[in-house]
């Protein structure tokens, strides 16, 4: 092989199908599948029936045949619903649903005049745990199909999604907080989460196409004094995600005032009821605290504390 001598995009030059081809894999960075969240997802007829829907979308392809074949760019207009399943028998079976590239350059004798070059593909009788396409495929996998014995109704519980987002987005926003006098405390043995200090801390813009956030929460300088503090830390997002993990705040350091740091890092996921209704929107992030009931000094906050919101967001199937 040699370099070829005629770069994409020169006036008065021929380009191959390769050259573009071997384009679109550097960039797509030599990675595939599908090209946002929502693409080409698999779900049950609206009457469910015996196939499948596959909504419309686009997505990058990896040519496996040759090292030099690049990858290929696909996409569906519209929601398709020509895709069909067999009926199983007296066992039960596992198909694989890939959208498949077969070039005539490189495998088989399809014609691209007359001929889908690419195509929804299913691979029936896969494992009932298969998550990639067989060995050779210049394929994605879409989704797999469980279905139980004597079944000719595919139903949405029997999809199992396989996308995979090609290039997921991302999107890091560090938002700090910095706390005023004149001081404010929590004390006691309550045990009940307050907003601490009872205010909003950041709005949060969450991207429409983000499904977790990935957040590290950090106070410098937390005041403790008047005894023995015991108490928790957390945060919550909006007015319904609050973290399911927490950390303690616990010293053991008698009446002398000190400072602190603490620290929590959470996951949200962002496909969920609450968070899918975040997606798109602007929201408030609270601080969360409370005293335990061994708690026998104060939790305070002044113009020394620093809150450090660290928010990270990340694209994937929907």
């Amino acid at each position: 092989m040699a370099l070829n001598p005629t770069p994409i995009a020169t006036t008065g030059a021929t380009h191959t199908a390769q050259q573009f081809r071997m384009m679109i894999r550097d960039l797509s960075r030599a990675n595939e599948g599908i090209t946002e969240g929502d693409h080409l997802k698999v779900t049950a007829l609206s009457t469910p029936g015996g196939g499948v829907q596959i909504a419309d979308g686009s997505a990058v392809i990896i040519g496996r045949v040759s090292p030099v074949q690049g990858s290929y760019s696909a996409y569906n207009i519209g929601v398709d619903t020509s895709v069909t399943i067999s009926p199983t028998g007296g066992t039960g079976r596992s198909d694989m649903i890939v959208l498949r590239v077969e070039d005539p350059e490189y495998e088989g004798t399809r014609d691209p005049a007359v001929d889908p070059i690419v195509f929804f593909e299913v691979v029936s009788n896969v494992s009932s745990s298969a998550t990639t396409v067989p060995s050779g495929y210049s394929a994605i996998p879409l989704a797999r199909i469980d279905i139980p014995a004597s079944t000719a109704t595919i139903t949405n519980s029997m999809i199992k999604d396989l996308r995979k987002v090609a290039n997921p987005r991302r999107d890091r926003i560090l938002y700090p907080y910095y706390a005023q006098d004149p001081l404010v405390e929590i004390s006691g043995t309550s045990e009940t989460w307050k907003t601490f200090p009872n205010l909003t801390m950041a709005t949060i813009a969450v991207p429409s196409w983000a499904t977790s956030a990935k957040i590290v929460f950090t106070i410098s300088g937390l005041r403790l004094a008047s005894g023995n503090v015991w108490g928790n830390f957390r945060f919550m997002l909006g007015s319904s995600i609050e973290a399911a993990q927490y950390v303690g705040i616990d010293d053991n350091q008698g009446t002398a005032a000190r400072r602190n740091t603490v620290q929590m890092v959470e996951t949200i996921d962002l496909t969920t009821t609450a968070g899918a209704a975040m997606r798109g929107t602007n929201q408030p992030f609270y601080s969360r605290m409370r005293t335990r009931i061994s708690n026998a000094g104060k939790i305070g906050v002044d113009a020394t504390t620093t809150f450090n919101i660290d928010v990270e967001f990340t694209e994937g199937p929907i």
